[in-house]
């Protein structure tokens, strides 16, 4: 017997519900995973997310173009800072997954050795790098809940997907959602406003009367142009200079 859901993801053979991938632009979604696109995937809570990505990735395993899986970060939240911890509770999740949809124990079995020789800040992508060059079809990775991480947590990952980029599809995921509440292009005005709060008490200490900022744009496929800026802040009545790159 179905019912109605609203705790989690729907399952259609349980649940009353539209079905998942006629909620958004699959075709659309299917043509920038072609085009081997890393993109965002954001919405408000309770509006079918995490349903849609696991419906997408059933889809695409089915069709065999691809081998498809789904990772959920949200567990690393409580880690914060605290990027090792962080990795350990990815690494819990995406050997799950793993098992659960690729049948098989290659991230469990190679973590540790790789831990040992790339550290919690490498980790991942050297991870994710041998794993998609460990089946013949291109890997497709759905990060969800990722803007639950924060700090050097959320940057570690960032990161790591950025240098991997130039690696794929062969040595690195053909394609990756980032998948959220919050569009995680939004930090950047975060770590703005954080920047400039620690550039003012940096001033304060060695009375400086003028503050320099830098803020490095690290957007995939962003050119140079769009990314230089320059232009005057100022904070609590202290004069700062934002220099953006």
């Amino acid at each position: 017997m179905r019912f109605f859901n609203t705790a989690g993801p729907v399952h259609p053979q349980d649940h009353y519900c539209l079905p998942p991938l006629e909620r958004f632009a699959l075709d659309d979604m299917l043509t920038l995973i072609a085009q081997k696109k890393y993109f965002v995937l954001h919405a408000p809570r309770q509006t079918g997310k995490t349903s849609a990505l696991l419906a997408l990735m059933t889809y695409l395993n089915a069709q065999a173009t691809y081998r498809c899986i789904y990772l959920n970060v949200e567990a690393a939240q409580a880690a914060r800072e605290d990027v090792a911890a962080a990795m350990q509770a990815i690494r819990s999740e995406l050997a799950t997954w793993a098992r659960i949809v690729l049948n098989d124990t290659f991230v469990d079995d190679i973590w540790d050795e790789t831990l040992s020789k790339a550290g919690p800040y490498g980790v991942l992508g050297t991870v994710l790098s041998l794993r998609a060059a460990h089946t013949p079809q291109p890997l497709v990775v759905l990060i969800d809940e990722l803007d639950a991480l924060v700090g050097d947590t959320l940057l570690a990952v960032l990161r790591q997907l950025r240098a991997g980029y130039v690696r794929r599809p062969a040595h690195f995921p053909h394609s990756v959602v980032l998948c959220g509440v919050r569009d995680v292009r939004d930090y950047r005005a975060h770590t703005v406003a954080a920047g400039l709060e620690q550039t003012l008490a940096y001033m304060d200490r060695c009375n400086a009367t003028e503050g320099h900022l830098v803020v490095f744009d690290r957007t995939f496929g962003k050119s140079w142009e769009t990314k230089l800026f320059h232009r005057q802040e100022t904070l609590r009545g202290h004069p700062i200079t934002l220099w953006g790159m």
